[in-house]
């Protein structure tokens, strides 16, 4: 074990400590958000510790202390579990491990804990008080409001006593930073308003903009010049497919050269693997979840994107795919609720459509592939609004925040100030 874990904080250096159950090169995208800002703050001058589950490698980055839990993770929520018992017992696992890791763990000026797994915002005042640091909570997802919509449903009297707990638990914190304005506002319900800080998530940095003659995937995947849309990400349960597949068949009809990818894993995935089979749907081709390194590639193969939030997850989660196409210099169809922050983006860069719009879907579609012109000048804008905000921004924000109610809690005050950290 590195000695570092026996040391006290460092005189002057401010320290932070993030929890979480994933982190590179684990899959899931809150692992590669605690990357992406570990990283960054570690050369703005913080210590930088992430307590993370199971006992695989890490890719730290410079700076940054990996600490594994040693015991075995289970999957990501959308890899095809399907027996909720199982989930919810080991996530609990996951959870207590995290929490004795972290409880072990030298001193931290800031601890910060996040929505994988579940209720683990419950834990944070707990290991904050352990460190005599301020805590945040960093809500990816808004739990257990979420459980239903991924298809976990527990009894009545266990998912109030749940709710209780949370919302309890998230007015102990310090702060608690949400990814959108419409999470925001789903937690202000239970938290005060000037203690939730809005901070959306940012495009994965590895993503851009390659050349559609020169981009390896469409070389690999033979895709020519064929007009290409591509889903790509989670097909989870918060993430309906119908309209997606019902546009397929739509367009199978009228335009059989429009190529569509489905991208990714998830719980739905053998469901929509099994429809376009039924179906005889010769215009889409299912593709494994791709490897992080090769993101840009493949986000960039396609010459318009979607992505698909089911209506009740509005204000529980923000859908990452959006950020991620647009980075790439591509529009973009969202089937979610016009409220959604996703939805917000795609001013100029895209469309917004009801989430069983397959017909809207299937002319939207239609409408990009013969306006080369549009769709160019819609990837052009979609560049402008990804570069706005990125992860060296977010991070930057993200620091200003913990270095303030780490100083607050040094004064001995106790009122922190929210703030609303826009996104351009």
């Amino acid at each position: 074990m590195s000695k570092h874990f026996n040391e006290p904080s460092s005189v002057g250096c401010p320290s932070i400590l993030f929890v979480n159950r994933v982190f590179p090169p684990d899959k899931g995208a809150t692992g590669r958000c605690v990357s992406d800002l570990a990283e960054r703050m570690a050369a703005m001058g913080w210590r930088v510790t992430v307590v993370a589950d199971g006992c695989g490698p890490s890719n730290a980055p410079p700076g940054v202390i990996v600490c594994r839990t040693g015991g075995e993770s289970p999957p990501d929520a959308g890899a095809g579990r399907t027996d909720a018992r199982l989930t919810v017992r080991g996530y609990l696992a996951a959870a207590v491990r995290l929490i004795q890791r972290a409880l072990r763990l030298p001193r931290h000026d800031v601890v910060v804990t996040m929505t994988d797994p579940p209720l683990l915002a419950c834990a944070g005042p707990l290991i904050a008080a352990r460190h005599g640091a301020a805590s945040i909570h960093w809500s990816q997802d808004v739990f257990p409001a979420l459980l239903p919509v991924l298809g976990i449903r527990l009894p009545e009297p266990l998912m109030r006593m749940m709710e209780w707990a949370s919302a309890r638990a998230l007015r102990r914190h310090d702060a608690v930073v949400a990814i959108g304005r419409c999470m925001a506002g789903r937690l202000a319900v239970g938290v005060a308003a000037e203690r939730i800080t809005v901070l959306p998530n940012w495009p994965d940095p590895r993503i851009r903009p390659v050349p559609r003659a020169e981009n390896p995937f469409r070389l690999e995947h033979g895709l020519g010049n064929r007009f290409t849309v591509a889903y790509s990400g989670n097909m989870g349960l918060a993430h309906p497919m119908d309209a997606v597949l019902d546009a397929a068949t739509l367009l199978a009809r009228s335009d059989p050269a429009i190529e569509i990818l489905l991208i990714g894993e998830g719980r739905r995935r053998a469901a929509v693997a099994e429809a376009v089979e039924r179906c005889g749907l010769a215009n889409v081709r299912l593709l494994p979840l791709q490897p992080p390194d090769r993101l840009a590639e493949s986000l960039s193969a396609a010459d318009l994107h979607l992505a698909t939030m089911d209506p009740r997850a509005e204000g529980l989660l923000v859908p990452s795919k959006v950020a991620g196409a647009l980075a790439a210099g591509r529009p973009c169809l969202f089937l979610g609720p016009s409220g959604s922050d996703a939805a917000a983006m795609l001013e100029g860069c895209g469309q917004r459509l009801a989430p069983d719009d397959a017909a809207g879907l299937a002319t939207a579609i239609r409408r990009y592939a013969r306006d080369p012109v549009l769709c160019a000048e819609h990837g052009a804008r979609a560049l402008v609004v990804a570069s706005s905000w990125d992860a060296m921004a977010a991070a930057r924000r993200f620091m200003a925040l913990a270095d303030t109610l780490r100083r607050t809690r040094l004064r001995g005050a106790s009122v922190l100030p929210g703030r609303s950290l826009p996104h351009a």
